[in-house]
């Protein structure tokens, strides 16, 4: 026994971080979560042209490996701040769909009792400090968060998602001068999925990586594939433990791509039909790491199937919850804007 125990370990002692680090259980959860995050967003999609969901919502779909490798070291107090397009970093950090989907209906058994609707879901008890369609605007309320962790020793770590277009904010410069000076235990995730809105980073960014901007604050930059999910998730660890152990922040930047437009409007003028096509045939990141799962023993094509079938469900019966949910009346307008109390 003790040799076939040490047969496995030598196998596994050869496989990206993930397979080492967790349980081929945790593993296969990840993909559901994955496909959770997609499912999802392609849900959100079709209530929406169907008159469901009104308004514009921007979907990650495309992102979903940034989102849970980020997330998949973080404990359940530990906190993010997110963005516009942030339903992926919703779920990765434990949200329900059904109470997602119940937002986006702006129905009141919503996560903001339907006052906050796509683009400012927060779950203050899993740790979702909310997200922002203020560009930059979840960076320095990332900032305070670690520096109320820190103080009160409580032992949290932050996160902040945003764009590739926050880098160019004032916003996120002083609050990585700030983290960084502090040693606050924050995280800074810098999704760069090549555009902000219509503009590539290539026309609005004088670096080339986003990274090379966390010398300036003394701490260090790291690049990850953001398709591929234990790249991701190794980063993500090491820059957790970093920020636990005291020693700062770090700034990550997770290249990536959405495989539909800036927001619902968006017509998709400014880049091609074969750069769109490219990405979602040979970069797509759910199934690059189902394909990793499955050719390093994790799961069969029984065990895929069975997840794909538990999602569909999940996501249909999401659905019929948003619809069955009662709509918030006239009357209570102002309730919840500010506090929890009615």
């Amino acid at each position: 026994m003790a040799g076939a125990s040490k047969a496995v370990a030598d196998s596994r002692a050869n496989l990206p971080f993930v397979y080492r680090q967790y349980r081929p259980e945790q593993l296969r959860h990840v993909l559901h979560k994955m496909y959770l995050i997609r499912r999802f967003e392609e849900g959100a999609e079709e209530c929406y042209m169907r008159g469901l969901i009104h308004g514009t919502m921007h979907l990650s779909i495309g992102q979903e490996a940034s989102a849970m490798g980020i997330c998949m070291p973080l404990a359940e107090d530990d906190q993010i701040t997110s963005t516009h397009r942030g339903h992926g970093h919703c779920i990765a950090k434990g949200a329900e769909v059904s109470r997602m989907f119940a937002e986006f209906f702006g129905k009141t058994t919503g996560y903001c009792k339907g006052r906050g609707g796509s683009m400012h879901i927060a779950d203050v008890a899993k740790g979702n400090l909310g997200a922002n369609g203020i560009v930059a605007g979840g960076i320095p309320i990332a900032v305070g968060a670690a520096l109320s962790s820190k103080m009160i020793k409580t032992g949290k770590v932050v996160v902040s998602f945003f764009g590739d277009g926050a880098n160019n904010e004032g916003a996120f410069h002083e609050a990585l001068n700030m983290a960084a000076i502090w040693k606050l235990p924050v995280i800074f995730v810098c999704e760069n999925n090549g555009y902000g809105m219509s503009t590539s980073t290539a026309r609005s960014t004088a670096v080339k990586n986003i990274a090379e901007r966390a010398a300036a604050y003394s701490m260090p930059g790291v690049i990850v594939n953001g398709n591929i999910f234990s790249e991701v998730a190794e980063a993500s660890f090491k820059a957790v433990e970093r920020a636990r152990a005291g020693e700062g922040p770090t700034l990550i930047e997770s290249k990536t791509y959405r495989h539909r437009g800036h927001s619902k409007s968006d017509r998709n003028r400014y880049r091609t039909k074969e750069e769109i096509d490219d990405w979602m045939a040979n970069r797509d990141p759910i199934t690059l790491f189902e394909t990793e799962l499955r050719d390093f023993g994790f799961i069969d094509d029984q065990g895929i199937q069975a997840i794909r079938d538990a999602v569909a469900k999940e996501i249909a019966d999401g659905i019929e919850f948003a619809k069955a949910s009662p709509a918030p009346e006239i009357a209570t307008l102002e309730n919840y804007v500010y506090t929890e109390q009615a």
